[in-house]
């Protein structure tokens, strides 16, 4: 079997045949630890070699296959929770868990995700922290409803395992729905929710999968501060499990962990230098925003204050209000742009742009993830002193990396900077010209449902805001007016989703200071503005 085709761990292949061959390369891979034949052995001190373990090792009696279970001198053991699907349990997890303990095995857990069926949907669609009005919203509760099952279970076993993966894998039981973008953006809903339930829970999470499993659920979603256990299925050469420890994931995550199997077991080893414990839960991943500088799963709002120029982060809610703004930088007066362009580095948290006014310098602003920075700042490059506007578009790409939107002033010009993922540019493109009939350009997320980021852009004779499609081609569409007299407004702008129904909304500041939000909705309109608060007239840059 190959990851060409759907994925069918050990917990399902029981009754698959290995060749000789392949039982004779995997004894070999364990007697030398996964270095190739005739090489030199690695100095591979830090490395562990485990197996993981589910309802497969379970007796007949209660719906197992009595598989054996991994030798006492495993060097770890990752626990299954379930018993193939969400909202399942594996019978013997009580004694698994006193299998573990009783070999003082360290040990990880791990639990399936699923897409939920139509009754699924309906059961735990408002079991989560979204609200319940957009069925991205109820997507992605179910995600959250899995890992709070999930969490159950250990908590009836009184186990707290310092990290639970999420299994990411096709299946023919109840198989994820992977033939248009829109149902693979879905996916990722439901995989976000369970995400955020186990940080929730308090637990540390990773993803398993493999490239083709990985790309035909979830597009390729590019999730560099996730980390990775990946796995190879059968092994084809001796050392490719290693291999797999140092080449890109398929997220883009750091790999932790690889995995092989045979007809009877599991196999599992440890990248170096990771020595099984323990990592700090991922910064929060949210597809509809490029503001959670926060880590809580909410998108905020920053400002800069006129009198002293001073960055203050404004933490939203989730029900479309903010909270009262922290400080978080100071001297931010020499910057003539800000933007929040998203996860520019790649490290997994949401970044900041500033155009320096004296240089014409772009200097990147690491966010850590949790309402600070990681320094030092890195600067981007010089010359853009000639833009008048730069703007976070979001993947219009579709590689997976954010990118940039600038219009220079000289021409009017609108050039898409495609990022890298790693703090730098792919060569500009052209994607639009007379750009300066428009005083306000603004990246707003996917405002029509159709997977790809949209601009927002005001006109500035007539104050009508027209909506601009992204294309799959990675351009520009035709625009379509959404809304007449926001010449009113002083700052338009869009951090995503503010009310927790999944659909990236609009904020805007009219001359009074009030700030208004503008929820949209799943299909492309407007719901009625609503007043999130005052005094808005202190700042000069809102982002």
């Amino acid at each position: 079997m190959t990851w060409n085709q759907p994925i069918v761990s050990a917990r399902r292949r029981t009754h698959r045949r290995v060749t000789s061959l392949l039982a004779c390369l995997t004894a070999l891979t364990l007697a030398i630890g996964v270095v190739g034949v005739g090489a030199a052995p690695r100095a591979e001190a830090a490395v562990k070699f485990g197996h993981d373990i589910s309802w497969p090792q379970c007796p007949t009696s209660v719906g197992g296959y009595g598989l054996p279970m991994p030798p006492t001198s495993t060097g770890f053991v990752i626990m299954g929770l379930t018993k193939g699907l969400p909202f399942t349990e594996n019978p013997c997890l009580a004694s698994q868990i006193a299998w573990v303990r009783s070999n003082s095995t360290p040990a990880h857990a791990y639990t399936m995700a699923g897409f939920p069926t139509a009754a699924q949907l309906t059961t735990y669609g408002a079991s989560g922290p979204w609200r319940t009005t957009t069925r991205a919203a109820r997507l992605s509760n179910v995600g959250y409803a899995e890992a709070r099952y999930a969490a159950a279970s250990l908590q009836r076993i009184a186990w707290r395992p310092p990290v639970v993966w999420i299994d990411v894998e096709p299946r023919s039981a109840q198989p994820w729905p992977t033939s248009s973008l829109v149902q693979r953006l879905e996916n990722r809903y439901v995989l976000e929710g369970l995400m955020r339930g186990l940080k929730d829970s308090g637990f540390a999470y990773g993803v398993y999968s493999n490239t083709s499993g990985w790309q035909s659920i979830t597009g390729s979603w590019w999730l560099p501060g996730v980390p990775v256990w990946a796995t190879v299925g059968t092994l084809s050469y001796p050392n490719e499990a290693l291999d797999k420890c140092t080449q890109p994931s398929f997220s883009g995550g750091r790999p932790y962990l690889s995995q092989w199997w045979d007809a009877t077991r599991d196999y599992d080893r440890t990248c170096e230098p990771y020595a099984f414990t323990s990592f700090p839960a991922p910064p929060a991943t949210l597809s509809n925003g490029t503001a959670d500088f926060n880590g809580d799963w909410k998108n905020d709002v920053l400002a800069r204050w006129t009198s002293t120029a001073s960055l203050r982060l404004y933490a939203g809610t989730g029900s479309g209000t903010l909270g009262l703004g922290t400080q978080i930088g100071t001297g931010w007066g020499g910057m003539s742009l800000l933007e929040t362009p998203g996860d520019l580095s790649g490290d997994g948290a949401h970044d900041v742009l500033a155009r320096e006014t004296a240089t014409g310098y772009l200097w990147l602003y690491k966010g850590n993830g949790a309402g600070g920075w990681r320094l030092p700042r890195v600067r981007l490059g010089a010359g853009w002193g000639a833009m008048n506007a730069i703007v976070g578009i979001g993947d219009l790409t579709g590689d997976g990396r954010p990118d940039i939107v600038a219009r220079q002033t000289s021409t009017g010009q609108l050039w898409l900077y495609p990022g890298t993922g790693a703090s730098g540019w792919k060569p500009r493109v052209l994607v639009g010209t007379g750009w300066n009939a428009y005083s306000a350009v603004v990246g707003a997320g996917d405002l029509n449902g159709d997977g790809r980021p949209d601009l927002l852009a005001r006109e500035r004779a007539t104050g009508y805001l027209w909506l601009v499609p992204g294309t799959s081609s990675g351009g520009l569409g035709t625009r379509v007016r959404t809304g007449t007299g926001w010449n009113s407004m002083t700052a338009i702008l869009s951090p995503g989703d503010l009310n927790s129904d999944r659909v990236p909304d609009v904020l805007a500041r009219d001359s009074t200071g009030r700030l208004w939000l503008y929820p949209r909705t799943a299909t492309g309109g407007w719901l009625p503005r609503s007043l999130v608060s005052t005094g808005w007239n202190i700042t000069n840059a809102i982002f």
